[in-house]
């Protein structure tokens, strides 16, 4: 219970977030999102509703719950986009934790545009929100978020949607070095392992959608997720042994009897 992941005023337990697109119904993406033990779900409220009362609402589903929402820009590719949507979401609905992305490649790539991102993030600090910004796996610009208000980074493991894991290792552990905020690992996750690996680099939370909505048993695959994402965490604080190039025996060879 003491390993808080803290994200401006928000406290969670749980270090996994999961999404809330591609499921075949409301119904099994609270089923997957339980399962996962996830205290917040993702959702692109372009594509999403939650906040018309008067078709079916994702968030209807969640009502018995105390998972939080985190509503996200995608879709949208500019700054004034993405400030617009979190002004209007706020308004239907009360929430001020956003997940901010402005995406540049609409087309192959889907890698975030980081200078649309920074100017939206500071327009919307000043506004108040809480902010959680996906951006690409650079130390650089991820210092730059912190600096313009994010209360957390999301770089991309890999392309959103791919399932190819953490693409650059080395740059998961040069953000967390970079920044003071959470480090939330974001896009690319493709199964437990990844979630583990992600974790075992020092990252202080994933947030995986694809790898458990299109599982073949989605809600199996949301329970891998928890527990990865627990043990990945747990062998991080354990502290690995280092690598070497060469064997060396695992009892003492002083003293040896004969």
């Amino acid at each position: 219970m003491s390993d808080i992941l803290k994200i401006g005023k928000y406290e969670f337990t749980s270090r996994l977030i999961v999404g809330s697109g591609k499921y075949p119904d409301f119904q099994t993406t609270r089923d997957a999102t339980l399962a996962s033990g996830s205290e917040m779900i993702t959702v692109a409220v372009r594509r999403v509703n939650i906040t018309n009362p008067d078709e079916e609402n994702l968030m209807d589903y969640f009502k018995d719950t105390d998972v939080k929402f985190l509503p996200n820009s995608a879709g949208c590719t500019t700054a004034e986009e993405a400030i617009t949507l979190f002004r209007l979401t706020r308004e239907a609905t009360g929430i001020d934790l956003i997940k901010l992305e402005v995406i540049g490649d609409t087309a192959k790539t889907l890698y975030p545009d980081v200078i649309e991102t920074l100017k939206a993030c500071e327009v919307l600090a000043k506004d108040g929100f809480t902010i959680m910004a996906y951006t690409n796996d650079d130390p650089i610009v991820a210092k730059r978020l912190e600096e313009a208000g994010a209360h957390a980074v999301m770089p991309l493991a890999a392309p959103i949607g791919s399932g190819l894991g953490i693409q650059n290792r080395f740059n998961v552990v040069f953000i967390k070095e970079a920044v003071n905020v959470p480090v939330i690992v974001d896009a690319g996750i493709g199964c437990a392992s990844d979630a583990a690996a992600a974790m075992e680099l020092g990252a202080d939370g994933v947030l995986t959608n694809t790898a458990i909505a299109q599982a073949d048993n989605p809600i199996e695959m949301a329970e891998a997720m928890k527990h990865a994402v627990l043990a990945g965490r747990m062998s991080y604080k354990a502290g690995r042994i280092p690598k070497r190039p060469f064997a060396t025996a695992s009892s003492p060879v002083d003293g040896m009897i004969f």
